[in-house]
């Protein structure tokens, strides 16, 4: 291995445990979520800022490659290393010591290595909870760094919105450690050096610590299936619940008849709920909360819910075909199923796209269409946040038995997708997993050159060393 000369000073540096270098041992943090896989010359494991410090700087005078890696659940193989075996994997897994509750500011700061199920957790004693809700269950820093929304981005926000402060590792001659806000929530002394790092995918800097913001844990909720008479009357059955409900309304999930058939299938102990067994080709998953106990006389969510349905039930151009209220576990069960359910169906092409909410169901249909045309094997298994206008547009190609496509069909299909997204509809190809090595291409071809130039220049001034699956420049 051309690193061999520097494993010894490595394994120095950061310990017992903090250094792997047999396949065997490497081989969970060289494949992807959607089976991307590389050849990692080693995975450093630090426990502390200061060893991510020490390790970047070392890396940084040895011209050393690094990939940061957070839960390694991101689907744009942004957190593997390539085929070359030249590339390092930083580690979060370890950076788990720090978990420092303020209650009286509502916000809790967070080693990078942390988990939102861990966090919440911790928090559930005190009512309270980090309002980012994922299918997948990835570490604090790799959330950060890719900005995820989740399903309930339409009451709380992604996690810009809820991040108040960060402690970034640059990869320069220093290993220079950046405390950026302590939590503030009003702070107008200059700029935000914080959000440059937000979304970023880790080129700039390694996220180790996070300020988060919190909310009141939910103590009411309700929830229902919502089945549209057409694409057409979802806007205007999202529209009246805004109305109706306000801030009680928390998610607005659109799930297709393909995705919830793929969970059914993958996950034996979800009930299909729908009359006869026959799902309907598109279902919504709305929810409304309380962040309070039920009081004497107040009616309950239950019956608010029921009676905003009711409401738009009759409604003229009768936008519902049926609606039911059930238990939100259950229901939440199905939606947290589809992507495991779609991952196991088949050879998976996904995309994780975003539009002005009113284009959501407009590109759906497009782009249904237009593939069932030219290409009537591949499956859409779409769902998303129909809410925030997020879509993951998810296409299957084969059967898991089958010869997976080749890389020549992938990158077709992806570029068509992709163009229709953005140049036809205005989207964005990347709405909550930043960019990796799947995106680059497309980041290169629709990112406008003044603002590579901008990119690059930051890069340079924080983090020129090699770090990072992605290329801002």
């Amino acid at each position: 291995m051309v690193l061999d000369a520097h494993i010894a000073e490595l394994r120095t540096l950061l310990g017992a445990g903090g250094l792997l270098t047999r396949p065997e041992d490497m081989a969970g943090y060289q494949t992807g979520a959607r089976h991307d896989r590389g050849l990692a010359a080693f995975v450093a494991r630090p426990t502390t800022t200061e060893d991510v410090s020490a390790l970047l700087a070392y890396c940084y005078r040895h011209a050393i490659a690094l990939i940061p890696q957070s839960g390694n659940t991101g689907l744009v193989s942004g957190s593997t290393p390539d085929m070359s075996g030249l590339q390092g994997v930083l580690s979060l897994d370890r950076l788990r010591s720090v978990f420092d509750l303020d209650l009286d500011n509502r916000s809790v700061r967070v080693g990078g290595g942390l988990r939102p199920s861990e966090i919440n957790s911790r928090l559930e004693q005190h009512s309270l909870f980090f309002p980012i809700d994922l299918g997948a269950d990835p570490c604090a820093g790799g959330m950060v760094a890719t900005n995820t929304g989740g399903a309930r981005f339409l009451r709380f926000g992604d996690v810009r919105r809820n991040t108040l402060g960060l402690k970034v590792v640059l990869a320069d001659e220093q290993g220079t450690v950046l405390d950026l806000g302590d939590g503030l929530r009003k702070n107008n002394t200059g700029v935000d050096w914080k959000q440059c790092f937000i979304g970023t995918s880790g080129a700039f800097g390694v996220i180790t610590e996070c300020v988060f913001n919190l909310e009141r844990l939910p103590r009411q909720t309700a929830t229902a299936f919502l089945v549209p008479r057409s694409d057409g009357h979802v806007m205007g059955i999202l529209a009246a619940m805004e109305d109706q409900l306000g801030a009680y309304l928390s998610a607005f999930e659109g799930m297709s008849k393909a995705a919830i058939s793929c969970a059914l299938e993958h996950v034996p102990s979800l009930r299909n709920p729908f009359p006869g067994g026959a799902i309907p080709d598109h279902v919504i998953l709305v929810e409304i909360a309380r962040s309070w106990a039920p009081r004497k006389g107040e009616q309950s969510l239950d019956a608010v819910l029921e009676a905003v349905l009711a409401e738009i039930w009759s409604r003229p151009d009768e936008p519902l075909a049926d609606a039911f209220v059930g238990r939100p576990h259950e229901m939440w069960a199905m939606r947290h199923a589809l992507s495991e359910g779609v991952k196991a169906a088949g050879h998976l092409v996904a995309f994780d796209l975003s539009f002005r909410r009113g284009d959501v169901m407009r590109f759906r249909e497009h782009m249904r269409a237009e593939l069932e045309a030219s290409m009537p094997t591949v499956r859409v298994c779409d769902f998303g946040h129909v809410g925030d206008g997020g879509l993951h547009f998810n296409l299957l190609v084969g059967s898991r038995a089958a010869e997976p496509p080749s890389a020549a069909a992938v990158s077709e299909l992806r570029d068509r997708v992709i163009r229709a997204a953005v140049e036809m509809f205005g989207g964005s190809f990347s709405a909550e997993h930043a960019i990796g090595r799947t995106n680059q291409p497309f980041y290169d071809r629709y990112t406008k050159d003044k603002l590579k130039t901008m990119a690059s220049a930051f890069k340079q001034q924080t983090s020129p060393g090699p770090i990072g699956a992605a290329r801002f420049g």
